[in-house]
């Protein structure tokens, strides 16, 4: 497991104040939402060397790759990871991992939480159904749908590969931040939902507003929260 911060949805800077972490599992490789631009150019350079069938694919790529990172940013996503985990027929199972900050607009975030977790019925069926987590309440919402995948581009004559995902999402907020942060996870592995269901509420578990990184409490401070304990649970 690794333990990453995240600053608030109002302050998305390197340099902010983190007011929550998490535990991303084994198996995903983060991708960096905030490439420096000398690292463009390098690439950018590396791709003109290719010859002309693979430079048009590097660069399509390239293009996805530039178009999500603005796309995230734009979202308030902190953290995007790519999953790769062996199936049962041998083949690579993929998803795709993000940790992003919804802000409320002044409204209260328990508030708004509460109120889509008091709406939602408990049972899978639904696609929605109120959670407890050791940071707080919120609530964890599944589908199944189409969508555009990556592989060709939307100008071809053919138009977009498009392709059925299973995507879930839990919502939760604390004391920590004003805002209500949402982790998903999308792949397009439908027969292992169930594993991934598991995986994303893992996730979830670990989220916590008290930074686990500091030292253990002596007899004089308050020991380690829930959240912490789950951290470790889940992901080990």
């Amino acid at each position: 497991m690794t333990t990453t911060a995240a600053p608030s949805g109002s302050d998305t800077s390197s340099a902010a104040k983190p007011v929550f972490w998490y535990g991303i599992p084994h198996g995903y490789a983060k991708l960096d939402l905030d490439p420096p631009r000398e690292r463009i150019v390098e690439l950018v350079r590396e791709l003109n060397t290719l010859p002309a069938e693979q430079r048009a694919q590097a660069s399509q790529v390239l293009q996805f790759y530039a178009g999500m990172v603005t796309t995230f940013n734009a979202q308030n996503v902190h953290m995007c990871a790519v999953g790769y985990h062996p199936d049962d027929d041998g083949t690579i199972a993929t998803s795709t991992l993000t940790i992003s900050t919804v802000p409320t607009s002044g409204h209260n975030a328990k508030l708004v939480i509460a109120g889509l977790a008091g709406t939602a019925v408990d049972g899978r069926d639904t696609g929605m159904r109120p959670l407890e987590l050791p940071c707080g309440l919120g609530y964890l919402a599944e589908e199944r749908k189409r969508t555009v995948a990556p592989g060709r581009s939307p100008d071809s004559p053919e138009g977009p590969l498009r392709g059925e995902v299973w995507q879930g999402t839990v919502a939760v907020t604390g004391s920590g931040t004003p805002d209500i942060i949402v982790v998903q996870l999308v792949t397009p592995a439908l027969h292992l939902a169930d594993v991934y269901r598991d995986i994303l509420l893992g996730v979830a578990r670990t989220l916590t507003f008290t930074d686990p990184t500091k030292s253990a409490p002596t007899p004089e401070e308050p020991r380690a929260g829930a959240a912490e304990a789950a951290m470790r649970n889940d992901f080990g």
